[in-house]
C-alpha cells in the first residue's frame, strides 16, 4: 500500500466501481499496463483484492475488494476528504462536504454496494476530463 498506484486502485474498486484491467486503465490516472498488472498482483498476494473469472465469460477477469479491502474504507474516506481540503482534486465541494458531514452513512452505502455486489459507482471521475459530477446517493 506504500505507493501511489495502489491506493488509487482501491479507490477506484471501492468508489467508482472498476472492476477489470481495461476499468482501471481507463480511469483517467495514466498507469502504465505493466504497473497496473504488477499493482493487482501485489493487492491480490496481501489479501487486499481477489481476481474473480467474469460469470458470463469465463476468460475475463473481474477485480473485487476483499473483507480486508473494504476495511479500508474509513481510511480512504478520510485521505478523499484531507485531499479534497488540501489539494485541487477536481471533486466538486459539495460531494465532498456531503461526505465529510456524513462519514458514518458513506462508509455504510460503501460497505453495502460491496457486500451487495452493486457496482453503481458511488464516485465518478471528476476533474477535467470526468464531467458534470452528481453528488452520490447515500442511504440512512
Amino acid at each position: 500500500m506504500g505507493d501511489r498506484w495502489s491506493l488509487l486502485i482501491v479507490r477506484d474498486l471501492m468508489v467508482r466501481a472498476c472492476r477489470t484491467f481495461k476499468e482501471f486503465q481507463e480511469a483517467g490516472e495514466g498507469i502504465a499496463t505493466n504497473i497496473l498488472a504488477d499493482r493487482l498482483r501485489k493487492l491480490a498476494a496481501a489479501g487486499i483484492v481477489v481476481a474473480e473469472a467474469e460469470e458470463t465469460d469465463g476468460r475475463k477477469v473481474n477485480y473485487r475488494l476483499t473483507e480486508k479491502g473494504i476495511d479500508l474504507a474509513p481510511v480512504l474516506l478520510e485521505l478523499l476528504i484531507w485531499g479534497a481540503r488540501h489539494e485541487d482534486t477536481g471533486a466538486p465541494c459539495g460531494v465532498i462536504a456531503q461526505m465529510e458531514q456524513n462519514r458514518e452513512a458513506v462508509i455504510a452505502e460503501v460497505r453495502r454496494r460491496w457486500r451487495e455486489r452493486d457496482h453503481t459507482p458511488f464516485l465518478p471521475r471528476f476533474g477535467k476530463n470526468g464531467g458534470p459530477t452528481p453528488a452520490p446517493t447515500v442511504r440512512r
